[in-house]
């Protein structure tokens, strides 16, 4: 079966975005020039499975910024949404998390990306996520998109290391507990 895996920032506070949608606090005092793994991450994994909100931010991006399949789980949106350029690369599905996984496996994935806010509080709720990588950046947004939600019980982690960068950022990576 497909593994899950969680490689996001956030605010100090827990936002992932602000309220709108941005993001561009993600970077700040020299940041982009500090190599905090996610090449190494992205390399590992077989393609992306992201929710709608995260691919209505990305799908903006010019260029492209991935080269492995990218599934969007939506019930709203349908391929025809999709920009002629991502059409080789992105599939919107209507399907569950669960369901998905099962799919991706069967297509040989042996490792998922899993992006944004509400699917991986939905991942970590039905207990899908193996590992997270977690970057808190320097800043108190007060309000905006929050990266954790309610779960139907307590999620024990296993912190397996931390790293702090010049820029401020400080990057810990925990297994999820069995």
């Amino acid at each position: 079966m497909t593994t899950a895996h969680v490689f996001i920032a956030a605010s100090l506070d827990g936002f992932i975005a602000t309220r709108d949608g941005d993001v561009s606090w993600l970077t700040p005092n020299g940041a982009e020039n500090e190599d905090h793994g996610y090449n190494s991450f992205y390399d590992s994994v077989d393609g992306i499975i992201m929710g709608r909100g995260t691919w209505e931010v990305v799908s903006r991006f010019d260029p492209w910024p991935f080269d492995k399949p990218v599934i969007v789980l939506s019930g709203s949106l349908t391929q025809a949404h999709v920009p002629a350029a991502q059409q080789k690369a992105v599939r919107i599905w209507n399907a569950s998390l669960p369901e998905t996984m099962s799919r991706v496996s069967a297509e040989g994935w042996s490792r998922a990306y899993i992006d944004g806010g509400k699917l991986i509080q939905s991942a970590l709720a039905e207990g899908l996520v193996q590992d997270m990588i977690l970057t808190r950046i320097p800043v108190l947004l007060g309000s905006g998109l929050p990266l954790f939600g309610s779960l139907p019980k307590a999620l024990p982690l296993k912190h397996l290391r931390s790293e702090s960068f010049p820029s401020g950022l400080v990057q810990s990576h925990y297994q999820i507990a069995p």
